[in-house]
């Protein structure tokens, strides 16, 4: 009997790090929302990473966060390096791309808890007298990301963490001036 329990658990085992090689190579995490606001006064909340405390759904996680900004005061060149507690962790963000005020484009990485290298893309769609934000990120899926992935997604790690920044950012691009 034994035995034969121990073979159940070395098949299952054995199947499920098979299974994970058959999962997809690349991640995608995308939410929008609708700002009632031009994309000319969003876009500055997300191009310079000094505003990013006014709406980025980490920057509260750690009282003690150290940031640490270089390259260009915002736009292409821009850089934000981090290093906190366990939930927010250590990383590194640098703008890559900027198309003033509809599309922007960083380089994420992420060095602890775990390694990552992703890219971030913010676009904004004019509608009228509101503006549609989306905002994404794509990476690749490692194996031991694939084997996670089997029992919890990028999209629900992460997902709600964009939905609170994204409705930070509402918030703040529909204030008053």
């Amino acid at each position: 009997m034994w035995k034969s329990i121990a073979l159940a658990i070395v098949v299952l085992v054995v199947g499920l790090l098979a299974y994970a090689t058959t999962r997809p190579a690349t991640f995608e995490v995308q939410r929008s929302v609708v700002i009632r606001a031009p994309a000319e006064k969003i876009y500055p909340l997300i191009e310079d990473f000094h505003r990013w405390t006014v709406w980025s759904p980490w920057e509260k996680l750690d009282p003690l966060l150290h940031r640490a900004y270089s390259g260009a005061p915002s736009g292409p060149g821009a850089a934000y390096a981090w290093e906190g507690n366990a939930k927010v962790g250590r990383g590194r963000m640098e703008i890559t791309a900027a198309q003033p005020p509809s599309r922007l484009t960083i380089r994420l990485d992420f060095l602890k808890p775990i390694e990552g290298h992703d890219t971030a893309v913010f676009v904004l769609r004019p509608q009228g007298d509101e503006t549609e934000v989306t905002w994404t990120m794509r990476g690749p899926s490692p194996y031991i990301a694939k084997l996670m992935g089997i029992f919890v997604s990028m999209d629900s790690l992460v997902g709600k963490d964009f939905e609170a920044g994204l409705a930070n950012l509402k918030a703040a691009a529909e204030q008053p001036r």
